[in-house]
């Protein structure tokens, strides 16, 4: 994760206005400091009574759940929240990323080749954990790539701390005090040692950035040492990984999907991860491969998305899709996760929609939109910067009502359009 860069003096004028914003957040008696960044820490001078009332709150309902003294000691004792982790939680990105935007970055040429080289590899280990889980080798090798770059980027925060931080804080105080609580049990169950959880200021973990109640769930000791420690150890790292897929529903016998071609004159309204029809059915339709052959005459299930809308890749994705999307619900994500594994293995690039126009929406454009959608009668929820199912319902609505394109894709001409619609009213 990148981070910014401040001059001297911009970075001062970050850390008074961040410490004005958080005043109303973390109440009057809260001790915040920058540890996890390798920082001294620089402590608030107001009293730390609320945040020691809360973190003694906290250390009742852990020790209820079973978790003793001693690891909340070795974990607690001397902790205090960290600046920075809110810092990051606060902190949204300017931009939107397009489609191809965001997978160009995350399946380079670079990422490809060295896929393939790390899976030839740990080609034993991972053939054997495949025949236990039956998840293959290549999409393991490509969900460490996309979430540590194989390894390279664990997270250098105090997993501990930044759970800490962010259960503390009122913004989604009641799922991050869950996580903090797995976390602890993972320390009582003396998987790892509080100093070694290091990860991500979200407390992601590990080669396959795990959350604590992931870790609880899922995370294997592969090796059979008696820790499960997705840390350091590659087998329990992919065998956790592998169980979590099969858990969440992986099918063994099929891919994650394939890029196709649509005919002319389709029904965009058939584009959806909602409607699901057999691959006999989409041939019927006209759909074809991407090189122009017939759709396998089956009865698997798939469904059509156009995650750059019409102008870009169409894409028939199955079961394995959606359990991609149970590691990261995000459609980008998992299309990407699918590219990568199957580029690993020799397949060739998305070969249609590179021409499709691109350009990024700010944040405050897409907030803008939402906004002209529930002006104009078409309910795309709260107008929160964030193009989500309910918001593309909107757009694929307002699109039909004006004889567009209905891909419910959230295009700078459909901004355009949108104003030019609501001046109409005025």
């Amino acid at each position: 994760m990148s981070l910014w860069r401040f001059t001297h003096l911009q970075a001062l004028a970050l850390a008074a206005l961040l410490g004005l914003m958080l005043l109303p957040l973390i109440g009057q008696g809260s001790a915040w400091a920058r540890t996890a960044t390798g920082q001294d820490a620089v402590n608030d001078p107001m009293p730390e009574q609320d945040f020691r009332e809360w973190l003694a709150a906290l250390r009742d309902e852990a020790r209820g759940k079973g978790i003793s003294d001693a690891t909340l000691d070795a974990a607690l004792g001397a902790i205090t929240p960290v600046v920075r982790v809110i810092e990051l939680d606060r902190r949204q990105p300017e931009f939107t990323q397009t489609f191809w935007t965001y997978l160009n970055q995350r399946v380079s040429d670079e990422r490809v080749k060295r896929g393939q080289v790390l899976l030839r590899q740990h080609h034993d280990l991972l053939d054997r954990i495949q025949a236990r889980y039956g998840v293959p080798p290549r999409y393991l090798i490509a969900l460490w790539g996309l979430e540590s770059n194989f390894g390279d980027y664990l997270g250098s925060f105090r997993v501990i701390e930044a759970l800490v931080t962010l259960a503390y804080d009122q913004r989604r105080a009641h799922f991050f005090r869950a996580e903090l609580l797995s976390a602890l049990q993972i320390l009582e169950e003396g998987h790892i040692a509080p100093d070694a959880m290091t990860g991500s200021w979200a407390g992601a973990m590990g080669h396959m950035q795990f959350i604590p109640s992931t870790f609880i769930g899922h995370a294997v000791d592969d090796t059979g040492d008696g820790r499960k420690d997705i840390w350091g150890s590659l087998p329990d790292a992919f065998a956790s990984a592998a169980n979590f897929l099969s858990n969440m529903g992986w099918r063994s016998e099929e891919i994650w999907g394939r890029e196709v071609l649509l005919p002319k004159g389709f029904d965009l309204l058939h584009a959806s991860m909602d409607t699901k029809k057999t691959l006999r059915e989409w041939a019927a339709l006209g759909v074809r491969r991407a090189n122009g052959m017939s759709l396998p005459q089956a009865d698997l299930e798939g469904a059509i998305i156009l995650p750059q809308g019409h102008q870009g890749p169409a894409f028939l994705v199955y079961e394995n899709f959606r359990v991609i999307m149970r590691w990261n619900r995000s459609i980008n994500y998992a299309v990407s996760v699918g590219h990568l594994a199957d580029r690993i293995i020799g397949s060739p690039q998305i070969a249609t929609g590179r021409d499709a126009m691109h350009e990024a929406l700010s944040r405050s454009e897409i907030e803008e939109m939402q906004q002209l959608l529930n002006r104009l009668g078409f309910d795309a929820g709260s107008a929160d910067g964030l193009p989500g199912p309910r918001t593309r319902d909107a757009i694929r609505e307002f699109q039909k009502a004006h004889s567009l394109p209905p891909d419910g894709y959230p295009a700078p001409a459909l901004l355009q359009r949108l104003r030019a619609v609501a001046l109409t009213l005025t």
